[in-house]
C-alpha cells in the first residue's frame, strides 16, 4: 500500500500562484510515476502532469507553460507550482501514483480560482 498526503489548495485570484505538495509513504517502488489529475463539478478527472522516475514528464495541452511539475525522488515528494491560473483551473486536484500493476490516489485538495 502507498498513502498520499497532499497540501497546498485554496483560493485565488486569476493570474495568482499556488502550489501543491504531495508526499507518498508506505511500499515504494523504486520505478514509478507520480502526478496530479483534476476533476471539476460535472466533468470527468483528468490529467494535469505527471513525472517518472526516470526523468519523463507530460503535461495537459491547456496547462503547458504555466504549470511545473517537479519531483524529488529520495524523499518520494511531488510538486506543482500553478502560475496564472485562471477561473477555468478550478478543480479538485488530485495526487496520483503509480507502479506497475497498481496506482493510488490522495484524497484531493480543492482549488478556487475565482476573483
Amino acid at each position: 500500500q502507498v498513502h498520499l498526503v497532499e497540501s497546498g489548495g485554496g483560493l485565488v485570484q486569476p493570474g495568482g500562484s499556488l502550489r501543491l505538495s504531495c508526499a507518498a509513504s508506505g511500499s515504494i517502488f523504486s520505478i514509478n510515476g507520480m502526478g496530479w489529475y483534476r476533476q471539476a463539478p460535472g466533468k470527468e478527472r483528468e490529467l494535469v502532469a505527471l513525472t517518472t522516475t526516470g526523468g519523463i514528464t507530460n503535461y495537459a495541452e491547456s496547462v503547458k507553460g504555466r504549470f511545473t511539475i517537479s519531483r524529488d525522488n529520495a524523499k518520494n515528494t511531488v510538486n506543482l507550482q500553478m502560475n496564472s491560473l485562471k477561473p477555468e483551473d478550478t478543480a479538485v486536484y488530485y495526487c496520483n501514483y503509480r507502479q506497475p500493476r497498481s496506482a493510488f490516489w490522495g484524497q484531493g485538495t480543492q482549488v478556487t480560482v475565482s476573483s
